[in-house]
């Protein structure tokens, strides 16, 4: 099938790396993988994220043209009409004003993958983006979720439709470790000089303020109580929060924290395989898809009970897991596992098999092609 693929809040190719472009990216090879020919409909972003309802209505409004003369397009060049609308990421900031009308138009299936409701938002400043994403979400033949904090809400929506499909994250595990193997990669990572003989901690995360920012500090906060113990933490990561991320940890001796700023995902692969413990507190996270990364190059992880993350890490299994904000549990779980590399080994091991096993990309795409090949007869494309 022809599969038009718009992600709202941020297109395959756009600039700036981020865990919400990495997911857009490997749905649309997951849909490739299954044997589809996906295409990217439309790069408009529909984002917004000051709750400036002035610009919501403008972006409703140019989301309204492009899906006119997507239409119009369609009806002129049959050839190129897609057979299914596949949406990834719809909810209040980044709502869907394209692929509703386009597939409604032209009697196609409407998919849409991680959509979620925030009922709070209903009379709130993004307000007109909520009463879209729920229109869409209702309107959708299926809805995919990947965090299993979005089922209720989503359920909720679509009451008397088809209840949402739970799809764990899921990432090319292949692909991500063979990268790191690569000559190159490895080349690079032994460049960064990091530290030799303690064991690593890392993590990865954009230097973002709000909730990233947050969680740096509580990471800091946490292992503030571990400096009796041999370590290094090294900080895969760039951005504007760069300076009150470096102050969170200006208590710690010299060379303790090393940040290697933002890398490549090969450079990334080669390094977390080097590491012994992935660190990260996931304040408000969603899904965290480092920490699956983390996992596929056999590094265990330790991080805050959060619904995405439990999708993610097995806890007791393939890492262990808090409760959100508390830095004393946190500490004492990192260091319970620092001081028993034996534990660590296992949990290493189980965590590959794992995100092998659970999170690999085939998988994903199995089960994609099974939901778009139940679409196809019960909406009638063609």
């Amino acid at each position: 099938m022809k599969i038009a693929f718009y992600a709202p809040m941020k297109w395959p190719g756009h600039a700036v790396p981020s865990g919400d472009r990495l997911l857009a990216r490997l749905f649309f090879a997951a849909l490739a993988r299954a044997g589809h020919a996906p295409f990217v409909a439309s790069r408009l972003r529909s984002w917004e994220g000051a709750g400036d309802e002035a610009r919501q209505s403008r972006l409703a409004a140019v989301g309204a043209r492009m899906a006119e003369r997507l239409v119009r397009r369609y009806r002129r060049h049959p050839e190129l009409a897609p057979d299914l609308w596949f949406t990834y990421h719809v909810y209040h900031k980044a709502p869907d004003w394209i692929g509703p009308v386009v597939s409604a138009e032209l009697s196609i299936p409407y998919l849409i993958a991680e959509g979620s409701v925030a009922p709070k938002q209903h009379g709130g400043r993004w307000r007109q983006g909520h009463t879209a994403a729920q229109a869409a979400i209702r309107r959708a033949d299926a809805v995919i979720c990947i965090n299993p904090a979005d089922l209720g809400g989503v359920a909720s929506v679509r009451a008397g439709r088809s209840p949402p499909v739970e799809l764990p994250p899921f990432l090319d595990v292949d692909a991500f470790v063979g990268a790191g193997q690569a000559p190159a990669a490895q080349a690079a990572w032994r460049a960064l000089d990091l530290p030799p003989g303690s064991p690593r901690l890392v993590t990865v995360a954009m230097m973002r303020h709000g909730d990233k920012l947050l969680s740096y500090r509580a990471l800091a906060a946490s292992l503030a109580g571990l400096q009796d113990l041999d370590w290094h933490l090294v900080v895969v990561g760039d951005g504007a929060a760069r300076a009150e991320v470096r102050h969170a940890f200006a208590g710690f001796g010299a060379g303790r924290i090393r940040y290697v700023g933002t890398q490549p995902a090969d450079v990334v692969a080669a390094l977390l395989a080097q590491c012994d413990l992935f660190t990260w507190p996931a304040v408000a996270e969603p899904i965290g898809m480092a920490l699956l990364e983390a996992q596929a190059c056999a590094v265990p992880v330790v991080a805050g009970r959060r619904p995405g993350v439990q999708a993610i890490v097995s806890d007791g299994d393939t890492g262990l897991l808090v409760a959100p904000g508390d830095k004393l549990a946190f500490g004492a779980a990192v260091r319970a596992l620092l001081t028993d590399p034996e534990r660590r080994a296992a949990m290493a091991q189980r965590a590959a098999s794992q995100a092998r096993a659970r999170h690999d990309l085939s998988a994903a795409a199995r089960e994609l092609g099974s939901l778009v090949s139940g679409l196809r007869p019960a909406c009638g494309s063609a």
